[in-house]
């Protein structure tokens, strides 16, 4: 091979190598001032970085595979009071999104339903934020290809029932979503976790309204399902707006498959002075309950299924 085709060959194989990934921080000082600013710049494979400080600020995200993170403790980011299309602070378009270590917080819309993040993408991770005073924490479109991922976060006084309601968090038909490690409290009016996903699953964390929350139901499954609920520290509070359940399962009619719904490991508290029951199954799919605790006037299950030790 003669030096002209040796360095085509090189030129070539040069090209079709992938773009190395970047790291663009965005803050005071910066060359990005504003999250937004870098998020708009990253390329897929990109970290956008953003350092302590409180960004007026919001952002589409509409490339794949970038993460957005704060540098610093979550309460030291924080992204408030404007929403971007009249939906969220985040409205993330892109595939394989992680968002980790931040504070969104006051979205509000004309629609009511301002979200601190409008998932309308694919695979999103969400890991250590903090979705505080939104009209709704996270509104996910539908996707049954895609699966949510919300970890370590913290949902604390969202929700609203203003013509429609809003919730701590409202995943549409996703393919799964998991909830874990996480707190959801003072929530209002609406329900803390409403998903649609074929697969739910809510692993070891604290669902309660505290003495001052409104919630409706602590988790609602409208439409059936495999469900895991296991291992959570949950309570409806004196104020409730709901009376009589706890999880709501297939009220708005089954439109998924299931292998049933495993509700294991729990402790419920019934802070209300009217009994309530802890499951409501509204399908032909059995609920086990088994290994949970419970605390006032509970009735552990209405609907087919089986309570066990």
């Amino acid at each position: 091979m003669n030096l002209t085709r040796l360095a085509l060959a090189a030129a070539l194989a040069f090209a079709a190598m992938p773009a190395l990934a970047a790291t663009l921080v965005a803050g005071p000082g910066q060359t990005y001032k504003l999250p937004s600013q870098a998020i708009a710049a990253a390329k897929p494979g990109d970290t956008v970085q953003i350092l302590p400080g409180d960004y007026l600020d919001c952002a589409f995200v509409r490339q794949n595979d970038i993460t957005i993170e704060g540098k610093g403790p979550a309460k030291a980011v924080i992204m408030s009071d404007k929403t971007c299309g009249g939906k969220a602070i985040l409205v993330i378009d892109g595939d394989n999104i992680t968002v980790r270590n931040m504070t969104l917080t006051r979205a509000a819309v004309v629609d009511h339903n301002g979200a601190g993040i409008r998932a309308e993408g694919g695979n999103l991770t969400v890991d250590a934020v903090r979705f505080i005073n939104n009209e709704e924490g996270i509104l996910a479109a539908d996707n049954p290809k895609a699966t949510i991922t919300i970890r370590n976060s913290v949902f604390r006084r969202n929700g609203l029932c203003d013509g429609a309601c809003a919730h701590g968090i409202y995943i549409g038909n996703f393919k799964k979503l998991v909830v874990e490690h996480s707190v959801f409290s003072d929530t209002h009016q609406g329900h803390n976790i409403k998903s649609r996903a074929a697969d739910t699953q809510v692993i070891d964390c604290t669902i309660e309204d505290g003495p001052n929350g409104t919630s409706s139901y602590l988790i609602d499954i409208p439409n059936g399902g495999n469900v895991l609920i296991e291992g959570n520290t949950m309570e409806k509070g004196p104020k409730s707006e709901n009376h009589t359940t706890a999880i709501m399962i297939g009220e708005e009619g089954v439109t998924h498959l299931s292998r049933g719904f495993i509700i294991k490991d729990n402790t419920f508290t019934n802070d209300m002075p009217y009994p309530t029951y802890f499951v409501y199954n509204i399908t032909r799919d059995e609920a086990i309950l088994t290994g949970n605790k419970f605390k006032g006037r509970v009735m552990p299950l209405q609907g087919l299924g089986k309570v066990m030790p």
